[in-house]
Order: C-alpha cells, then sequence, then structure tokens
C-alpha cells in the first residue's frame, strides 16, 4: 500500500466512527469521499499532498461540535479557527505515522486551516473544492427554512471564496436562479 492510500484509509477509518448516519453512511466519512470525487473532477492532476488535504477536511468533525462554542459571528469564527487546526493535527498525525515528512504535513495543514486562500493555488483549488461540494451536496438542505435575503448573503460569501476559474464552472455546471448566479459572475 502506498503512503497516500494508507493515510486516505487511515483518515476513512477515522470518519467511519461519525455517529451521524442521516445519509445512510457516516456523515464525515461520506463528505470527505464526496471531496476526494470533486477534487479528482475538477483538478485531475491534484498532489498527494492536496489530495490528503482534501479528504481530511472535516476529519472527526463530530467531535467539535458548533453548539459547544458561544452564540453568534465571534463563537463561530472561533469554532472554525479551531477546528482548521484540530483538522491539521490529527491529519498530520495519520501522515506521520504513514511516514510524510515534516515539510508535508505542515504544507497539509497550512491548506486545512485555509492558510493562503488566494494566494496560494493548492490552498486556493481545496477552496474551490470546498464550495463545489457545498453546492452540488449541501446548498440545498442547508436552504431549507432560510430566508431569501440569507440565502443570498451566503450564496454570495461562498462565490467570493473560490477563483474566478470556479465561479465560471459553477455557472456552467449549476442551474443557479437569479440573484445567485449573478454573485458568480466574474
Amino acid at each position: 500500500m502506498t503512503r497516500l492510500a494508507e493515510t486516505i484509509a487511515a483518515i476513512d477509518a477515522a470518519n467511519a466512527a461519525d455517529p451521524d448516519l442521516s445519509e445512510g453512511a457516516p456523515a464525515v466519512l461520506l463528505y470527505g469521499q464526496r471531496m476526494s470525487e470533486e477534487l479528482a473532477r475538477l483538478f485531475p492532476d491534484a498532489s498527494d499532498i492536496l489530495k490528503i488535504a482534501a479528504r481530511g477536511q472535516h476529519i472527526e468533525r463530530w467531535t467539535s461540535p458548533r453548539s459547544s462554542y458561544p452564540e453568534g459571528r465571534e463563537g463561530y469564527l472561533t469554532w472554525r479557527r479551531d477546528l482548521g487546526a484540530f483538522h491539521a493535527r490529527r491529519v498530520g498525525e495519520i501522515m506521520a505515522r504513514a511516514g510524510y515528512d515534516g515539510e508535508s504535513i505542515a504544507e497539509v495543514g497550512r491548506m486545512l486551516r485555509k492558510e493562503g486562500i488566494k494566494r496560494d493555488a493548492e490552498v486556493q483549488a481545496l477552496e474551490d473544492v470546498i464550495c463545489f461540494v457545498f453546492l452540488r451536496w449541501y446548498f440545498s438542505p442547508f436552504a431549507e427554512g432560510r430566508s431569501p435575503e440569507e440565502l443570498e448573503r451566503i450564496v454570495a460569501k461562498t462565490a467570493r471564496k473560490m477563483s474566478a476559474g470556479a465561479r465560471t464552472r459553477a455557472l456552467a455546471e449549476f442551474s443557479l436562479p437569479e440573484p445567485f448566479a449573478a454573485a458568480f459572475r466574474v
């Protein structure tokens, strides 16, 4: 087994313990698989490091629920920052066991903490994949019960995170109604 295959298998084994089976499989395991599928589709020549970051994006996320942090924007941002650090640490531990060097582990950690969005091509590629997975698999359930204004803000925020190429591709692949489509126009 290659180091990459060993690392992916260990991430999947960790994520298989997710108690959320609402989609018929552990939710975080399914999310990781979707991330890998979308990465392969959008970036077929992705580096192994990017493949690991995509698969480990939400490793063991259920262990740190949003409800364990204060309500409001500050609590949300703290939760997200702590999650990024936790995901980087957990994936780094798995990578070390598989024989990856410190530089590779640090690079994946930087990606998982989103350091370098809009400046680093691989960090941006990971963010583009995250946004595509959200739009393809999670936007519709997320949208239920939310106001059009709230959804418009969220869609605009999602589009701003994406590269120009990813926004153009999203317009071609998704049937986005106005005003959502306007947020993706380059």
